[in-house]
């Protein structure tokens, strides 16, 4: 990259604040306030006033009201900006909460009468901190274009002129020069080159990414989208846009490439992984303890091995296994797969490879968020075949099974494709699985996916 794409991406590194987290704070202090506030309602009105049922009315209406206000889409940024939006939906699910309660025996109405002065004032709270959150362009969608000249330029007049845009352009990447594409177009510089791009959308937190060339122009765009396909930042044609709006929706005409992981899908995601991975760790501590416990009997050398691997967007990450190598033998720069029979292993590291038991430290790495509980398998940095060929020289756009957070297991795993790379078919095989994956991800195929790997790890041929 140039220095100046370097530092734009430096200034990037860190993502912006998404409606939905924004949604979720909110909806988030709105219950914690609405539990207080009715448990003290209670406390100062409700005669023979007693601790323990006047907790569990609070959180009766506090568990009716949010849900209901979220239905009523009363966290949307519209309605937390501005209090006659917001204030209705709000007090139209207290009143349902309130009515709940009542039927239940609860004073449910004079508890909600009591807690409507404090949700005024939570209200005007969420006005001011997510004005001054978009004011001070934490929420923007933050893009860069491709291409610039009399294109970029339209398109920046196009969203200067738009009431409520949040679309900020970072800068321009074109080959050209000269008059057809300028150093500077409307005060927005060009950073680099197009085949500068992926770099750059892997270093920095890029929200969309916005082509200004013509449609005339079509073997150009063809060959750009080949290149972008490996990202999962959306691509957008600016010349179909309608509004300027470059949402990625259905109706979003203008996107030739969809984002793979939407700020939607990352919550969603994250929040499987930290339930049902805290679930997990609790119930496969005692194996993991005796595990740890038989690596260090068996060869001297620390318990756990790491090894810097692919994570989401192509970025490095660190991942944690058990160590079934001796010490002095170890690859954490993965030269030599491991194949059948590898003097390199350990007696209790072949019974952990086998079972894939070496794998549970990985629950950590997705506690911390490195790993979800499905994805694609993280390949080492270097990761080669047993034939020493890269893995990006046998598949053409392999980084492309980046797009989703990489995964302890997988479809491509579920469905046989685990361990040594033998023979380039078996790593197209598993790149397809991976593609599949993406392409159709969802709670219900991650849990699924959950479920059938126990089953999956009975098939022992190609683990060792």
């Amino acid at each position: 990259m140039t220095e100046a794409a370097r530092i734009v991406a430096w200034r990037l590194r860190r993502p912006s604040l998404a409606p939905v987290r924004i949604a979720l704070l909110a909806a988030g202090a709105e219950a914690a306030v609405l539990v207080l506030a009715a448990w003290f309602v209670q406390f100062a009105v409700v005669p023979g006033f007693s601790a323990v049922p006047a907790t569990g009315w609070a959180v009766l209406i506090a568990g009716w009201a949010v849900p209901l206000a979220a239905m009523g889409r009363a966290y949307g940024m519209g309605r937390l900006l501005r209090l006659r939006a917001g204030l209705p939906p709000v007090l139209g699910a207290l009143a349902g909460a309130a009515a709940v309660a009542q039927v239940s025996g609860a004073p449910g109405f004079t508890i909600a009468a009591g807690c409507i002065p404090v949700v005024l004032l939570l209200r005007l709270g969420f006005a001011a901190s997510v004005g001054w959150a978009v004011d001070q362009g934490l929420t923007e969608r933050r893009a860069v274009l491709v291409g610039g000249g009399a294109g970029a330029a339209a398109l920046i007049r196009g969203l200067a002129s738009r009431a409520g845009n949040d679309i900020r352009i970072c800068g321009i990447f074109d080959d050209r020069g000269g008059d057809r594409a300028p150093d500077v177009v409307l005060d927005v510089p060009k950073i680099g080159r197009f085949d500068e791009l992926v770099g750059f959308c892997r270093a920095a937190e890029v929200d969309l990414i916005i082509v200004t060339l013509p449609p005339e122009a079509e073997a150009r765009i063809a060959t750009l989208l080949d290149r972008l396909r490996v990202l999962p930042v959306p691509v957008h044609l600016s010349a179909f846009s309608r509004d300027f709006g470059f949402r990625d929706t259905p109706e979003g005409l203008s996107a030739l490439l969809p984002a793979s992981f939407q700020p939607e899908r990352r919550v969603a995601k994250r929040a499987f992984d930290l339930l049902l991975g805290g679930l997990l760790l609790v119930l496969l501590a005692p194996v993991m303890l005796v595990a740890a416990i038989a690596v260090r009997l068996d060869s001297p050398g620390p318990v756990f091995f790491r090894q810097d691997r692919h994570g989401f967007n192509d970025r490095p990450i660190r991942v944690w296994k058990f160590r079934s190598m001796y010490h002095d033998k170890a690859d954490a720069a993965a030269v030599r797969v491991v194949v059948r029979g590898d003097a390199r292993v350990t007696r209790v590291g072949r019974l952990l490879r086998k079972t894939s038991i070496d794998e549970l430290p990985q629950l950590f790495n997705v506690l911390g968020g490195t790993l979800s509980l499905v994805g694609p398998r993280p390949h080492a940095v270097a990761a080669r075949s047993s034939r020493q060929e890269a893995f990006d020289r046998i598949v053409d756009g392999y980084s492309a099974r980046h797009r989703l957070p990489p995964g302890i297991t997988g479809w491509a795993q579920v469905n046989g494709w685990r361990g040594e790379v033998d023979d380039p078919d078996s790593l197209r095989a598993r790149f397809a699985h991976d593609l599949f994956y993406i392409e159709n991800w969802s709670i219900w195929f991650d849990l699924a996916i959950l479920l059938r790997t126990p089953v999956s790890l009975l098939d022992t041929r190609r683990a060792y």
